[in-house]
């Protein structure tokens, strides 16, 4: 086909456009069949319509042919020729900003490295950069390959981390032609290594936190006991006073103590205290199983109501019991929760298939 800045017949336009909805021959002459028709006067929406070619995929073919009619002119190899028609057309169309004789070793070298799209305009650009040098640098030639490597060269000098020069640098050496050029950027990787070595080590960051909730802090509480007890004690228990922001308390020698979470109940409580017992030590517990119980009781609490249980003195030793109406017997503390032992295994569960080993 030639191209024809005339309007073109009716008989001649459907020709082409028979030829490029059929995407008869390679993509080097869709792109020549769509220049002669924009030259011919038909705008790109009405070649879409008619061939399915959409305006970009028209600008991009467009213009690879004739980055690639460039490298015919240039008299490039056939297998280079060959190899572009791959299709390689977005390949090409990063050419577009070289001159002829930049795009024919351009593309001998996007061929050689198996560059795609990405790697094209990294070459193409870095090429175009070099051009407009007053001089190679030094230890780099004219080559294509010594332009690309001197641009990785240039960006990695300008990186602070090593692995941020290794990188560049070894994409440098992966296109470097000269051994001129390859001592330029092993050097620089040689610097680079030499520095990182003898460097001022940062500081690592401080390991900083903060407590978000209450629940968060421990609530360390005075252990009376376990039952049986008596009243005689409950004197021995002391008070503990925390001291803020962190809830720090004082201990005296041979005072047994149990940190627990900070709720919201015992944070309440004036005189907390700890009475270990069992299960069969509390009144109602639904559980026939006997095991250690922890209990925290408000010592400050010795005024009765229904809606709670007590910690009495019953024939001179201590028990927790419920009373429908004031006790005859003294009330000695509020019981405020009982905590039970950590759950390691849920034995009841172990006849679950799902949790047996195969």
């Amino acid at each position: 086909m030639t191209e024809n800045n005339n309007p073109l017949s009716v008989e001649e336009k459907e020709k082409i456009m028979t030829s490029l909805l059929h995407k008869e021959g390679s993509w080097v002459d869709w792109g020549k069949a769509c220049q002669i028709l924009q030259l011919g006067g038909v705008n790109s929406q009405e070649i879409f319509e008619n061939t399915g070619l959409q305006t970009s995929q028209q600008n991009l073919v467009i213009v690879g042919a004739q980055v690639y009619d460039s490298l015919v002119k240039g008299e490039a190899q056939e297998d280079l020729l060959t190899y572009y028609q791959g299709p390689r057309s977005d390949v090409l169309y990063e050419l577009r900003i070289l001159n002829h004789q930049e795009r024919l070793s351009a593309a001998i070298l996007a061929k050689e490295k198996q560059l795609d799209v990405d790697g094209a305009k990294e070459i193409a650009k870095a090429i175009k950069h070099f051009s407009h040098l007053s001089q190679p640098p030094t230890g780099f030639t004219l080559h294509p390959g010594d332009a690309v490597a001197y641009q990785h060269w240039k960006n990695a000098r300008q990186k602070k981390t090593l692995a941020d020069k290794a990188r560049l640098i070894a994409e440098g050496l992966k296109f470097a032609h000269s051994s001129t050029a390859r001592q330029q950027i092993e050097q620089l990787l040689t610097q680079a290594a030499s520095s990182a070595s003898t460097a001022t080590q940062n500081a690592p960051l401080l390991p900083l936190y903060r407590i978000e909730n209450d629940e968060q802090l421990p609530c360390i509480l005075p252990v009376v006991g376990t039952f049986p007890l008596t009243s005689l004690d409950l004197k021995k228990v002391p008070i503990f006073e925390q001291i803020e922001p962190f809830g720090m308390v004082k201990i005296k020698e041979n005072i047994p103590i149990v940190s627990i979470p900070s709720w919201q109940v015992i944070l309440k409580a004036k005189k907390p205290a700890v009475i270990m017992c069992k299960t069969e030590d509390l009144p109602k517990l639904p559980s026939t199983k006997s095991e250690e119980l922890l209990v925290v009781v408000d010592l400050d609490i010795q005024e009765w109501d229904i809606k709670n249980y007590w910690l009495i003195e019953d024939e001179n030793t201590l028990k927790f019991d419920w009373f429908q109406s004031n006790p005859n017997g003294k009330i000695l503390g509020q019981l405020l929760l009982i905590l039970r032992p950590k759950k390691i295994l849920d034995e009841d569960n172990l006849t679950q298939p799902w949790q047996m080993d195969d």
